[in-house]
């Protein structure tokens, strides 16, 4: 049997900076006696509200592994994207901010404009000037990027079609295995570990998580809620309906969360599942 994670030619994997995809990665280069091949690329792509956490174990990766992670972020510019580090990553909402400023509403799970404009064209874009596709079209490359995508993620890989795209689901990794990982590794994301999982990863308030999720996030720190509130307010003088003005019709605003999480929490689903995105774990 072949090795799912052994790249045989032009390769963009993408890295959204949680377990299961530094996983990915760490697989490919241990096929690769840990060093990656010159034909591909390790792309993040970086929206400003990502944990702390998360960056720092981005570096961690990049410096641990001697691999190097291309750190990219959305910008309203001719080019669709600035190249960052670590240093230099935004840290306060600044590239989702200039996506919501720039259409004048907000997105939502029938509207997800963050992820296609603040992951995968900017992350297009990239390689596309870049050229290691070639000539390919952007609107191409999302079909040829390597992601994260576990075997107990069906819902997510049915969208992918060539299943070679996401090597965890051809080894049947799951998320047991992920956490096993990490929990016998010499370093780690630090972020809570529920067998591979975090419901701390990615935007910190992501609309598309649970409601109980964000309510608790928003219990354990206040603070999260402020810049998505912020948001929801510049848009209520600017979207051209109420439908734009609000990250989920059928939920409480982000201020009406911050204010009654302490002691409301229990109306909120725990049940609820999160609606599956592009930015992985």
């Amino acid at each position: 049997m072949s090795n799912p994670y052994k790249i045989i030619e032009p390769t963009c994997i993408s890295f959204s900076g949680g377990r299961t995809s530094a996983f990915m990665l760490y697989k490919i280069l241990e096929a690769h006696d840990m060093s990656l091949p010159d034909q591909a690329i390790v792309c993040f792509q970086n929206t400003g509200k990502e944990d702390e956490a998360t960056l720092a174990f981005i570096h961690e990766c990049e410096t641990r592994w001697n691999v190097k992670i291309h750190w990219i972020e959305y910008r309203n510019n001719d080019q669709g994207y600035a190249v960052v580090d670590y240093e230099s990553a935004s840290r306060q909402g600044e590239p989702f901010e200039e996506l919501i400023r720039k259409n004048n509403y907000l997105p939502s799970p029938v509207k997800r404009i963050c992820t296609a404009q603040l992951k995968i064209r900017p992350q297009a874009k990239y390689m596309r000037d870049l050229r290691i596709f070639g000539d390919t079209g952007y609107s191409a490359i999302e079909n040829m990027c390597w992601v994260g995508i576990r075997a107990d993620e069906e819902r997510r890989a049915a969208k992918i079609e060539d299943k070679s795209r996401i090597p965890l689901w051809s080894d049947n990794v799951t998320k047991e295995i992920v956490g096993k990982f990490w929990r016998e590794s010499d370093f780690d994301l630090g972020l809570p570990n529920m067998n591979g999982v975090t419901m701390h990863g990615n935007c910190d308030l992501c609309f598309l998580k649970p409601m109980a999720q964000i309510a608790s996030l928003v219990q354990e720190d206040p603070s999260r809620a402020i810049w998505w509130a912020k948001m929801e307010e510049f848009a209520m003088t600017t979207a051209k309906k109420p439908s734009d003005a609000v990250f989920r019709q059928e939920r409480p605003s982000y201020s009406q969360i911050m204010k009654f999480s302490q002691d409301q929490r229990d109306m909120f689903d725990a049940n609820e599942e999160s609606i599956p995105c592009f930015c992985g774990e």
